[in-house]
């Protein structure tokens, strides 16, 4: 009998204030009249620190066992969001970030654990650069004009720094549905001091 597949990423999951900030900062983007532009639910944003697809449902354990060991030695830290940017440029936006600063080394450091820990799994390493960022909007079928024209927004646009103490690591589910990806935690693995 085949093991059920479940759809998973690694990611910091984040406190209630950091979702009401990026609601706030996603419905003053709003207050201009662009459809093309696809929002990202607040309450589902996350910051992914990787992505895994399609794993074994018997494999949980096995992922929760390489988060504690990539975890280890790392105490609880903070990142601050402060700014707003776009992937590739704001000439050609896809999509919509707020990025991250603060203790990004601490992030940085656990995220290539993460990927060593689990390319021992099995899984491919990432083949671009780690950059921490919160995802907030796509542009999936903009004209170039419109992506332009959204770039410019962004340009204009700024965002209230807010920390973010960082205490966990969350392995989580993504079930795709038509009203868009709905999340839940499989496991949870703590930072700690020592």
């Amino acid at each position: 009998m085949a093991t059920e597949q479940i759809r998973s990423f690694i990611a910091i999951e984040l406190p209630n204030e950091i979702k009401e900030k990026l609601s706030q900062f996603e419905a003053r983007l709003k207050s201009t009249e662009m459809p093309w532009v696809k929002w990202v639910d607040p309450n589902s944003i996350h910051l992914t620190l990787k992505f895994l697809g399609n794993i074994d449902a018997d494999k949980v354990g096995e992922i929760t066992e390489a988060i504690e060991e990539s975890a280890r030695g790392i105490p609880p830290f903070s990142l601050e969001a402060r700014e707003a940017g776009v992937f590739p440029d704001l000439r050609r936006p896809r999509v919509a970030w707020v990025g991250l600063g603060g203790e990004t080394d601490k992030l940085l450091e656990l995220q290539q654990h993460l990927e060593s820990n689990l390319e021992i799994l099995g899984f491919t390493p990432e083949g671009r650069d780690f950059t921490p960022h919160l995802t907030v909007a796509r542009l999936d079928r903009a004209t170039p004009d419109e992506r332009q024209k959204f770039g410019q927004l962004i340009a204009r646009s700024s965002f209230e720094a807010v920390n973010i103490n960082v205490e966990a690591i969350s392995l989580m589910r993504s079930q795709l549905t038509r009203a868009g990806a709905i999340y839940s935690r499989l496991s949870s693995v703590a930072l700690k001091s020592q």
